[in-house]
């Protein structure tokens, strides 16, 4: 094989790989899969708004991935439970819940993007009672929606869910579908990938007369 052909061919080929495993290719969630996922969340005891919350958000599925937008206010003296010792901090319930988390989340290309350390500043505050006071901000990366719900219906989730929940004094979180998103592995592998080549093929390859 021409070892220039294979030069190039290699990152063109891991790139491809790596953005079929990082794409849910199977689009828009079916109707069947809602339904049975409905039935997992409703024996949960989840209240009827968030379930028709939900539902909506399901059904309204464009195939693409989201990012999940948390801000978490942490709860400094959290409520004991049966997993934690007397003396466990928040972030301990936090760690405790993120064990079953990461594992789910990364075998489906699903990831942390960014976080953040609140500095105890609100700028603009309108409409919200009690939103002062944010300790954490961060995004969640999900490949799709069916990898979300796969995710919140895991057998797993719902016990661990409340060690989450007592973590926190208050939180919100709630998804947004980028229209921007430059910081896209897909987008920053093909960039790397291109230039680490392109400066190899100069090495190996200088063009005759130089």
């Amino acid at each position: 094989m021409n070892k220039r052909l294979l030069l190039w061919g290699t990152p063109i080929g891991i790139g491809l790989l790596f953005s079929l495993w990082y794409t849910d290719l199977g689009g828009p969630l079916s109707q069947r899969e809602i339904s049975e996922a409905m039935v997992v969340l409703q024996s949960r005891g989840l209240d009827a708004d968030r379930l028709t919350d939900l539902r909506s958000f399901l059904e309204n599925d464009t195939g693409r991935q989201f990012l999940m937008v948390n801000n978490i206010d942490l709860n400094e003296n959290p409520p004991a439970m049966p997993a934690m010792t007397q003396d466990a901090t928040a972030s301990d319930y936090i760690d405790y819940y993120m064990e079953h988390m990461y594992p789910q989340l990364f075998a489906r290309a699903c990831h942390p993007v960014f976080f953040a350390s609140g500095l105890g500043f609100s700028a603009d505050i309108s409409g919200i009672e009690g939103a002062r006071g944010w300790n954490i901000a961060a995004l969640f990366r999900y490949r799709s929606r069916r990898s979300f719900l796969e995710i919140i219906t895991h057998p797993d989730m719902g016990p661990r869910h409340e060690y989450k929940l007592a973590a926190m004094t208050k939180t919100i979180a709630y998804p947004v579908e980028a229209n921007l998103y430059l910081s896209d592995p897909r987008f920053l592998i093909i960039l790397i990938l291109g230039f680490t080549t392109a400066l190899l093929d100069l090495f190996f390859y200088k063009p005759e007369g130089r």
